[in-house]
């Protein structure tokens, strides 16, 4: 499952998630205070990887790389709100 948010800057940026569980955390169409946005994707990426290692063995390469890179992009902001724009599957 891919999604699309737009940081506070107004920069577009889409990430992957191994799994749906990202719809628990993240609702489309809300803004979320980046600390919080970070926060919950950590959370929900931690869970789907571990959907994937009980399933295939091994966790899924793509979620801490999705982490890194919001991590990443998230300490360029002192605040703000990211909006998560849609799911794509």
């Amino acid at each position: 499952m891919l999604f699309e948010v737009r940081w506070p800057d107004g920069s577009h940026q889409t990430y992957y998630s191994p799994s749906l569980i990202v719809r628990e955390y993240l609702e489309a169409g809300h803004d979320y205070p980046v600390a919080d946005f970070v926060d919950r994707v950590r959370e929900a990426m931690g869970i789907a990887d571990a959907r994937v290692r009980a399933k295939y063995g091994m966790g899924c390469s793509m979620a801490p790389v999705a982490v890194a890179q919001i991590e990443a992009a998230a300490g360029g902001f002192d605040g703000g709100t990211v909006h998560v724009e849609r799911f794509r599957t």
